[in-house]
């Protein structure tokens, strides 16, 4: 039972392996090894020699590590561009409230420091970010796609852009880490791209 695992709902679990010895055969350039887990249901194991699902995926992708960090700035800037976008989209409406600044400093409370929520609103892109996320979405299905080959450029986004959405994604591809993606929509384009 120290083994069990539960899941509440929806996830990818992301790992990166770097192996010092194995190499998939006939490559020159260093590779690093995606391992991925989804469930598409609640799941709740308690034995681990009996148990068996349906709604549970796995499998693994080598992927090229210059290719991997190459896109993992590409979607830094993106995130940054996103964060901006937020916070003028912030001032411009904090500006047309007419709240004064006593009204704003009686409703001012102490609370104690915890981790800030992730972002979750949805992100209005302009068009040159716009297609900056296409671009950084294009290389990420032609990493993760099965057949890459058949993997044509995005014409549109294929979930919320919210701050989320990004900050997974770049997690995503952080081969020092891994992570857990639960955003319905972001999930669901990612298990397409496994399939």
């Amino acid at each position: 039972e120290n083994r069990a695992a539960n899941a509440s709902d929806k996830e990818i679990n992301i790992q990166w392996y770097i192996p010092s010895l194995a190499k998939p055969s006939n490559d020159t350039e260093t590779k690093v090894l995606l391992l991925y887990a989804y469930n598409t249901e609640p799941v709740k194991i308690s034995n681990t020699k009996i148990f068996s699902s349906m709604s549970m995926s796995s499998g693994h992708l080598w992927i090229p590590l210059a290719r991997i960090i190459s896109l993992r700035e590409k979607l830094s800037d993106l995130k940054q561009q996103v964060e901006m976008l937020m916070q003028s989209s912030k001032i411009l409406s904090s500006a047309s409230e007419s709240t004064s600044f006593l009204e704003q400093s009686e409703t001012l409370k102490i609370i104690p420091s915890k981790k800030p929520k992730m972002n979750i609103a949805k992100v209005h892109l302009d068009e040159k970010n716009e297609e900056m996320a296409k671009r950084c979405l294009s290389e990420v299905k032609a990493l993760l796609s099965v057949v890459p080959a058949l993997s044509l450029p995005l014409t549109e986004i294929p979930f919320d852009v919210t701050l989320q959405s990004i900050t997974s994604l770049e997690d995503m591809f952080d081969p020092a880490t891994g992570c857990t993606i639960t955003e319905e929509s972001l999930f669901n384009w990612i298990i397409s791209l496994f399939h």
